[in-house]
């Protein structure tokens, strides 16, 4: 019994050290293989030298100071790193609803030609970042209105410079009036003809002013009429046109007070107000 386990051990044994000699030979030839298909490096061609990029050019800052002492302060975006404030007004092409402008009571304007996939500010360089409301003319969408001024309550409420007007689709703004006015609520254009443009100025948070009321061109913005005037304290915080007769609008006068303290909405002067001549007679 002894000597039968010790063959079949003696057995084990020899075939474990046959299939260790028969890997130990097949890797070696292998690496043999190997060694003999990759062919010997040989002179190689000359190569031509990569070309270095060359850098972008930096572009120049937006309101850069000519100051000497601020020059070199620079601001650079680092991303939405907080909110981006109160949005006054969503406006879209009629003939094209995939390009968008969208109006911030602090942040400017910015346009979307992707159904609002991405944004990009359009209204940078100009007076002010506080914007009231945005229009593009129902017959050119190249007609692009902005009124500056959040026509907000808010003690931090920031004002306008006027009103403002593209003819190429807010690539470029003219300042086109109303430089006063500081907050501009609502602006109405006429859907066949963009040279008449109806605007609702409220006017002044903080104190009274003259120029509030409803305004009105006829010439594309070079003049102005004051077609609705109440007093001093009143402005208009909204309008709208009839889209079956363009003669026919609705305003919304508000009075209204903001000071240090405290906040007075509401008034006398306030109400809503009807004209079917465009703007030359209203009723109350």
């Amino acid at each position: 019994m002894k000597e039968r386990s010790r063959s079949v051990y003696d057995l084990s044994l020899l075939l474990v050290i046959i299939f260790a000699v028969a890997f130990a030979a097949i890797t070696v030839h292998s690496q043999n293989q190997t060694t003999t298909q990759t062919p010997a490096p040989g002179p190689t061609a000359a190569q031509s030298p990569r070309a270095t990029p060359s850098p972008s050019p930096t572009p120049t800052p937006i309101n850069w100071s000519t100051d000497p002492m601020l020059k070199r302060f620079v601001f650079r975006s680092i991303g939405p790193a907080s909110m981006g404030g109160r949005i006054d007004d969503i406006t879209a092409v009629e003939q094209n609803p995939y390009i968008i402008y969208v109006a911030f009571a602090t942040n400017g304007v910015w346009k979307s030609t992707n159904n609002g996939t991405t944004f990009s500010p359009i209204f940078d360089t100009y007076g002010t970042h506080s914007v009231g409301d945005v229009a593009v003319a129902p017959s050119d969408p190249n007609i692009v209105w902005v009124g500056t001024g959040e026509a907000n309550n808010r003690q931090s409420s920031s004002f306008g410079d006027g009103i403002y007007k593209s003819t190429d689709a807010g690539k470029t703004f003219t300042k086109m009036g109303l430089e006063d006015s500081q907050t501009i609520a609502r602006i109405v254009i006429d859907p066949k003809d963009p040279n008449i443009v109806y605007v609702a100025v409220l006017g002044h948070l903080f104190g009274p002013n003259k120029e509030r009321g409803v305004y009105k061109t006829t010439d594309g913005g070079k003049t102005w009429q004051n077609v609705k005037f109440i007093d001093e304290d009143t402005g208009f915080t909204d309008l709208a046109m009839d889209a079956s007769d363009s003669k026919v609008l609705y305003a919304a006068s508000y009075q209204r007070r903001r000071t240090s303290f405290g906040f007075n909405g509401g008034g006398p002067g306030s109400g809503i107000w009807k004209t079917v001549d465009a703007g030359k007679t209203w009723k109350r």
